[in-house]
């Protein structure tokens, strides 16, 4: 349905102004997604979240994923659905896990330290794991992706040693370990998704032959 509508307001201003063309229109059609569908998905999971009881754990766990997500990358479901209940039980799922279990300090640091070994593994082979709607093309910017991926995973566990609120450091933990399995390349075939810099260069050398 959001898919609809934005089509038929993409061509609707194609008509208006012809000068746009397939590129500057893909654009406007994404924002278009955007504003009709990721703003609506953000008062259905504080919704949710204030029905959990965790809304406060909720802006926190956003807080927390959203900055290495935002580098990272990570796939994307294709339906509006679907991206809706996995982002929902990601944001919220995992604050509302993290609040019905203690680690003690051994485990707390060995699970911290697990986690960012796991995680530089994962930036390393695969971020910034881009999605075909919005690939990552320029090698500086996948760089400097890249390496801010590191610092940001890097200074979000650190924080983590130093908390001494149960709820706050699990939140750190897990959040940081499933978004880093949102860029493997396991995670991308399993919701049959490709990394978008792969398939625009099978598309130039396709273009070539």
């Amino acid at each position: 349905m959001v898919d609809k509508i934005c089509n038929y307001l993409t061509n609707k201003i194609r008509a208006k102004m012809p000068d746009i063309n397939n590129e500057r229109a893909e654009i406007i059609n994404y924002g278009l997604q955007i504003l009709f569908g990721e703003i609506p998905k953000t008062f259905i999971f504080i919704a949710v979240a204030a029905v959990l009881g965790i809304l406060k754990e909720f802006f926190i766990t956003m807080l927390v994923i959203f900055p290495y997500r935002a580098f990272s990358g990570g796939f994307h479901l294709k339906t509006h659905l679907g991206c809706t209940l996995a982002t929902s039980l990601m944001y919220c799922g995992i604050p509302f896990a993290s609040k019905y279990f203690i680690l003690s300090k051994t485990v707390k640091y060995i699970a911290i330290i697990f986690t960012w070994i796991f995680g530089i593994i994962m930036c390393k082979l695969y971020a910034p794991a881009d999605t075909e709607n919005v690939p990552i093309l320029r090698k500086k910017e996948r760089k400097l992706k890249q390496v801010l991926s590191y610092i940001i995973l890097t200074v979000t566990l650190a924080i983590g040693f130093f908390i001494s609120n149960h709820t706050i450091e699990n939140i750190i933990i897990l959040g940081m370990f499933i978004q880093s399995i949102t860029i493997s390349r396991f995670a991308y075939k399993l919701t049959n998704n490709q990394y978008g810099h792969e398939v625009y260069i099978k598309e130039q050398l396709r273009n070539v032959t």
